[in-house]
């Protein structure tokens, strides 16, 4: 089996992942894996901006109190104000790469305001910032000579000393990949890994994320015996379209602010039923609201009405959404246009300070795979890249001040056994349905202890059965994001179970109002054992 050496193993290509390797370049040589193409990620497809204190009526004292309010008592506020008041580093490295951010005609920043923020603060390329930043780093990432990009490439699993037999504290060492052009398994040896791959919104049905986002980091964490925080805090966008050939389009909330109005699929408004401000309630109410309704009718589905604005008016101040619902065979001038909620972003994770250390030994995890306390039960808009930038800075400055060390321990081979070429592929696609559905109807915005515990019972059984055809059958990306995917489920309901009340994105009917444990919900890694397989599950 080969095995490609290197100082540093990063995995993921969104902002967090990119910033990791551009640092840490400085200091040895890196290794970035990505599972598709550079620009696969979700932060390509980030619409808002970023957040970093830059007006003088603005102060990092202000932006810490509007983060914890939105993270309903379960920030830390230590880790809060240190990402805050680090922010305008991460920011540098972007004008760095050369990212232009929006400026005013007089050469100051244009920022902007989003939902939750007491002062204008958020640096942004327009409403593409995601994809302008990407496209960047990129461009940088490849003229640096000290970094190995290899697109297509799936990490399997982490090697871990604890499971080759080796005596002291467990320790990560590197990792089994897979090159989806040749199928060729090989080994990655680093000192140092960093786990930069992003968020889990592909566990559910619906989800604005890319098809990338299947939870990779947190089951390799995990497996790898890596502590897990805060997973049942899943963040949902209320107004996601709907329909069988779009993907991640979002209906901005700016709509309703020029007054769309929720109603069903007959026309009937409803959102007076659940709130006093109607359809201008905040995010986390309406989803809650369409959720009900969908649950109650039966509906697979709710809808926006702006009709009553006009096509002349819908084209000028939403060309982009306009023209993109005509594509679908919807005129927002005389159509309803469906929505539902969609999965937006996990404020759980891979439990890690914001220097990037989780409880192995050589393993870092930055960005949406960790869960570094700045977030609580509700993430504030636009504070996600800036954490990506943060903890990406900082961890590579902790490592890189470390000292490079190039990692010796001897990795096994990858052990084939008597598994066959895959020849039932409808089986991992039932099984993907599955649990996206179940995950959805059980496991959604609105929780409760029957709900939670039938789709626990559920998802050990699909678990057994991903395990079963695991080991029956050569690997391929789809069963590995399936086990992944399955593995993210069951931490995301074990993690509701532990918390009885309801408290910021977890809204539980039995335990409705109640906020009495501020503390976060911990689950431990998986108990590796000695001399296990190398293709253990």
């Amino acid at each position: 089996m080969r095995i490609v050496d290197c100082d540093f193993f990063v995995v993921g290509s969104g902002m967090s992942g990119l910033i990791s390797a551009l640092h840490l370049a400085k200091a040895g040589k890196v290794v970035l894996v990505t599972k598709q193409k550079l620009a696969d990620c979700n932060s390509n497809f980030a619409q808002g901006g970023i957040c970093c204190v830059a007006d003088p009526n603005d102060s990092y004292d202000a932006h810490v109190a509007d983060t914890l309010v939105a993270g309903a008592g379960l920030c830390d506020e230590a880790v809060v104000r240190q990402i805050v008041e680090e922010a305008r580093g991460g920011i540098d490295d972007l004008i760095q790469c050369g990212v232009k951010f929006a400026k005013k005609e007089d050469g100051s920043w244009e920022l902007g305001r989003e939902g939750g923020h007491s002062a204008r603060r958020i640096f942004h390329a327009g409403d593409i910032t995601g994809q302008k930043c990407e496209e960047e780093m990129i461009a940088t990432l490849r003229k640096t000579p000290e970094i190995d990009v290899r697109e297509d490439t799936v990490v399997i699993d982490l090697v871990v000393t604890k499971r080759l037999g080796l005596k002291g504290p467990n320790r990560c060492v590197g990792a089994y990949v897979l090159d989806t052009t040749t199928n060729e398994i090989y080994a990655i040896r680093a000192a140092e890994t960093i786990l930069a791959c992003g968020g889990c919104g592909k566990v559910y049905l619906y989800t604005c994320n890319p098809d990338t986002a299947t939870g990779d980091g947190v089951a390799l964490a995990w497996r790898a015996g890596a502590k897990i925080e805060n997973m049942e805090f899943i963040q949902f966008h209320p107004t996601c379209l709907y329909h069988p050939k779009a993907k991640r389009f979002l209906i901005s909330e700016a709509v309703r602010g020029e007054g769309a109005i929720l109603v069903d699929r007959k026309g009937e408004p409803f959102m007076q039923r659940y709130d006093a401000r109607g359809s201008l309630a905040p995010r986390d109410i309406v989803a809650r609201a369409i959720d009900s309704e969908m649950k109650r009718t039966g509906a697979p589905y709710c809808c926006l009405d702006i009709r009553k604005k006009g096509r002349d008016f819908l084209r000028k101040r939403f060309p982009n959404i306009y023209q993109k619902c005509l594509d679908f065979g919807i005129d927002m001038a005389k159509d309803l246009i469906p929505i539902v909620p969609a999965a937006h972003y996990c404020c759980g994770g891979v439990k890690a300070t914001v220097d990037g250390r989780t409880s192995v030994a050589g393993l870092s995890a930055v960005g949406e795979t960790a869960c570094t306390g700045l977030h609580g039960a509700n993430r504030l808009a636009s504070n996600s890249l800036m954490e990506a930038l943060v903890t990406a800075r900082l961890t590579a400055k902790r490592l890189a001040a470390k000292g490079v060390k190039r990692e010796k321990t001897a990795i096994p081979a990858w052990k084939i056994g008597r598994a066959v070429a895959p020849d039932e592929a409808v089986l991992v696609a039932h099984m993907w349905d599955e649990i996206r559905r179940l995950m959805w109807d059980y496991v959604g915005i609105v929780r409760t202890d029957k709900r939670l515990e039938r789709a626990l019972h559920r998802i050990k059984t699909l678990r057994k059965e991903i395990r079963e055809y695991y080991f029956d059958y050569l690997v391929t990306p789809d069963t590995l994001e399936l086990r992944n995917l399955a593995v993210c489920a069951e931490l995301i309901v074990k993690s509701a179970q532990k918390r009885h009340e309801s408290r910021g994105l977890h809204y539980t009917l039995d335990y409705p109002g109640q906020v009495r444990h501020p503390h976060p919900t911990e689950l431990p890694g998986f108990p590796v054992k000695a001399r296990e397989s190398s293709n253990a599950c």
